[in-house]
Order: structure tokens, then sequence, then C-alpha cells
């Protein structure tokens, strides 16, 4: 959404992240002040604001709804939904509740966090559960609407996820902590969310799952190497070897942002921040999904991860995508994302479901 004029001249509209969510809001030029202007459960997708600034037209989003067409008003402060082109299809789908929380990670910085129950939810059942990653590291999960999510809550998954340090949408602190420790303390601040969801009677602590893609499949493979409670693993579009990945990445923000120096001068934190190099304590099975034509995490780094655990005979298996990039999942052929789906569908479903894969070898 391009910044715009408010009415009036005074301050300017545009979105900015809070807690997860993308908010409209008035910035004033006077004094910086910032005005939200919507609801914290909802997500700005996309917008346009009129040429006097007393409008603005907008996709909002939330847990339930992918996007509907609303309008803001500047005299009455309302925001007003016109049209929800989902309506019909989804009123057709059984959707699970999405819950919010909060929680305390292991020393007591408090990290945001939701939970898709799967539809039909009985609290009295044992739930395997499956923990999602999100890349960048510097983004954010949130209010929108994850239709991953819900697909794997209709197949009987509870489905975490939580926004660790590196996050946005929390202050510049919270996301520059991990500069230089990447991965570190994120990493713990995920494992503290499923130590506090597995106290929960619904969770079946001995049939969990990660999975992550690009920053996200990273710390999937840095977790699996240092904690076992995991029964299944899967790995998309990962970071496994930070030198080679140094090398052959299509961006170059390595020093000084992630290490202090470049590997040439000293490959010590490369080499003591890459999972590949801990893949003799692995013993999750995992799944490898990565994109032949991916640029940014090139494929070598699923490579490597595929290489070192088929050598020592662990369970592994990697499903590659010729002509996709790293984003696949997001914007790759309608085809291939509905393939993507189904593999990690199918092998969640081996190991913490009981079902057979024969087309894994399994």
């Amino acid at each position: 959404m391009p910044l715009a004029f408010a009415a009036g001249g005074d301050a300017v509209l545009t979105v900015v992240g809070r807690h997860g969510a993308a908010r409209l809001a008035r910035v004033s030029l006077a004094d910086g002040a910032v005005t939200l202007l919507t609801d914290e459960d909802r997500e700005v997708v996309s917008g346009s604001v009129t040429p006097d600034g007393s409008r603005a037209a907008l996709c909002l989003g939330d847990v339930t709804r992918p996007g509907v067409l609303a309008v803001w008003d500047s005299l009455t402060g309302v925001v007003k939904d016109l049209w929800d082109p989902n309506a019909e299809l989804l009123a057709a789908a059984a959707l699970g509740e999405v819950e919010g929380f909060w929680y305390p990670s292991f020393d007591g910085q408090m990290v945001q966090a939701w939970l898709v129950k799967p539809p039909g939810f009985d609290p009295r059942v044992r739930y395997p559960l499956i923990l999602q990653i999100h890349g960048g590291p510097h983004t954010a999960y949130g209010v929108g609407f994850f239709h991953e999510f819900h697909v794997l809550a209709a197949a009987g998954y509870l489905v975490l996820y939580t926004n660790p340090r590196g996050s946005t949408t929390y202050g510049q602190d919270f996301a520059n902590v991990i500069q230089y420790r990447y991965p570190g303390d994120d990493a713990r601040d995920l494992l503290a969310a499923v130590d506090l969801v597995v106290t929960r009677d619904y969770v079946d602590e001995a049939r969990m799952g990660v999975t992550g893609g690009s920053g996200g499949g990273l710390l999937t493979n840095w977790l699996i190497a240092l904690d076992h409670r995991f029964a299944a693993a899967l790995t998309q579009r990962c970071v496994a070897d930070w030198l080679g990945f140094y090398h052959s990445a299509d961006f170059c923000m390595f020093t000084p942002f992630w290490f202090r120096r470049p590997p040439h001068e000293d490959e010590t934190e490369y080499l003591e921040r890459s999972p590949v190099r801990l893949a003799a304590q692995i013993e999750t099975p995992l799944m490898i999904i990565h994109s032949e034509d991916d640029w940014r995490t090139p494929i070598a780094q699923g490579e490597a991860m595929f290489r070192a655990l088929k050598a020592q005979k662990k369970p592994t298996v990697m499903v590659r995508f010729p002509g996709e990039s790293h984003e696949l999942s997001r914007s790759g052929a309608p085809s291939r994302r509905v393939q993507n789906q189904q593999h990690i569908r199918r092998w969640f479903d081996h190991w913490l479901q009981g079902k057979e894969a024969p087309e894994y070898g399994l």
C-alpha cells in the first residue's frame, strides 16, 4: 500500500506492522505520532487512498478469511466490509479455531504465538502437533490467513506457529537481537512454545513434527540436530551449510548483518552455525523439499542435508521441483503448489499417523 496524504495534509496514511498484523495507520507529520486505524485481529493485505485522503479501499484478511474488500472512512473512523469473494467457498469449509496467545520464553521474554485446532476439536482427544517456523528471519507470522495450516488442521493436526526473536513487528531491538547469533536464542523461543503447548492434555507428545521454509528450513535442521523430541521433520528451501551459502546465494547481506567477517578471513562462525555439521546428531526422519531453480537458497543446501543423512543410512527423502524457484509455495505453478502440499501431508501422515507411504520407500 503506497503512502498517501491524509485529509488536511497534516499526516500520511500508510501500513505499519504491530504484533503480527499489518495495520492501517495515520502518522503525524508534526511529531511522528502513530494512530492505528484498523483492528489488531485483521491484516491489511493491500489498499489505496482517495486523492483527498478521506477514504481508503482495503483488502483485509484474518485467520479465517484470506481477503475481504472493505472501506475505511476518515470522518467516522469506521471500517466497513463490502465484499467477501470467498464467502460461499468458506461457508462450506470447516475451519478449525485459531487460538492466539503469548508465552514466556526461557529468559522471560514474551513471545507471540498461535495454535490452529482441527475442525470439531475435542479436548479429550490427543492430537499430533506440527510446529511451523517462518523464514526471513526478519519476517513474521500473524493474523493473516494461512491455508497450509488449515489444510493440516483439517487432517487432524494441531498446528503451532510463533514469532521468535528476529521476527518483525515487535520493534527494532527484538528483531536485531539475533545478529551474529542465528540460529540461537530464536530456536530456544520455538522450543519454549512447544514446552508450553505439550502441557495441555490434548497434545500427543509422542507424535510431533516440525517444518519451515528458507530461514525456517534452517531452524528445522538446527532443531532436530539439538533436540530429539520430534518424530518427523520436513525442511523446505533450507540453509544447511553457511560456507556454501555465502559463495552461491543470490544476495550478499552476510556481513556485517549476519556475520562479523567474510569466511576467507574467519570461517569459524559459518561452521559453528551450519546444521549440516551436526548431521551425526540427527535422529528425526527428514524430508527435504527444494526447487532446482532456487537462487536464494541454492539446491546444494538441501542436497548437503540429504547426502549427510543418506550416508549414515538415516531415514531421509529429497523431493526436487524442476523449473521452480525459492517462491514455490507462494507463486509456483498451481499444480506444483498442490504437489508440494501433498508431499508435506504424506510425510507427516506416515510418521505421525502411521499411514503407509510406499512412494518414499517406507
